[in-house]
């Protein structure tokens, strides 16, 4: 089947030709992801899940990084939970797919943009990508990543990454079990096309099934746990004077001033 580029997406570009689809995050230079961009990835990733004749999904950013995560601005009060409920809409049609995802991260890979690669079913890392979950220098916290991460790369880890915001490399987010495999960045479409050439060759239809079943338990777990992270994030992180001081410093480009409450 052809190539069918979209050309509707301005946040993003999506490209279908059987039996793959690629998925790129365009928002220039670093791919934060507004609410706009959301809106994109929903409607995108909605609309591969319905092609039954797609197996596989390669989600990638452009130029500079995959994504510096979410934009700071949506984090204000007026804002939040419109950007956390549009957010997890994405992150929770993506884990839904029927479709085997592969995310494929180059240069930054950043909070949200994080949480987006790290739900997806494999991960291919160049070994200079930089991965972390900076939120908590903000006064905030990553809700997919408090309820998904710890599964991946165990309690301590998760705590590491979370509570300290730091950032990684590619090579020690593999040797963590972010991700599946480190490569050269130039070695990164050679080493995609051998997976989609390895997963094109098994049936569609089992590969959607056999997923739905290897998600089965922690699906139910996932569910529940982002919803409480929800819940705690909008009832009690939300209400706090630092989690508005981080967002308020970072936009006015200063140093916050914690007030400790």
């Amino acid at each position: 089947m052809a190539t069918q580029p979209a050309t509707k997406y301005s946040r993003i570009a999506l490209e279908l030709s059987a039996p793959i689809a690629r998925l790129t995050l365009t928002n220039p230079p670093l791919n934060i992801i507004d609410i706009s961009m959301m809106e994109e990835l929903f409607e995108a990733l909605t609309e591969i899940n319905a092609r039954t004749d797609i197996s596989v999904l390669i989600v990638s950013g452009s130029q500079k990084a995959f994504s510096v995560g979410v934009d700071i601005a949506a984090h204000t009060p007026d804002k939040v939970e419109q950007m956390l409920t549009k957010f997890h809409s994405v992150i929770r049609t993506l884990i839904g797919l029927r479709q085997v995802s592969i995310a494929a991260v180059h240069g930054m890979c950043l909070g949200g943009g994080a949480e987006i690669a790290m739900v997806c079913d494999m991960v291919y890392t160049s070994e200079l990508a930089t991965w972390g979950f900076p939120e908590i220098k903000l006064g905030c916290f990553p809700p997919v990543a408090v309820t998904a991460l710890a599964a991946l790369v165990g309690q301590k880890h998760a705590a590491d990454l979370v509570l300290t915001g730091r950032s990684i490399t590619g090579r020690e987010a593999a040797n963590i079990g972010l991700a599946n495999t480190v490569v050269p960045e130039v070695d990164m479409e050679r080493a995609l096309q051998e997976a989609v050439h390895n997963l094109s060759q098994l049936s569609p239809a089992a590969l959607a099934i056999t997923k739905k079943a290897i998600y089965a338990w922690d699906s139910i777990h996932f569910d529940k746990g982002l919803a409480r992270a929800e819940k705690i994030y909008f009832d009690e992180l939300m209400k706090t004077q630092d989690a508005q001081e981080g967002i308020n410093a970072f936009l006015g480009k200063r140093p916050p001033a914690w007030k400790c409450k």
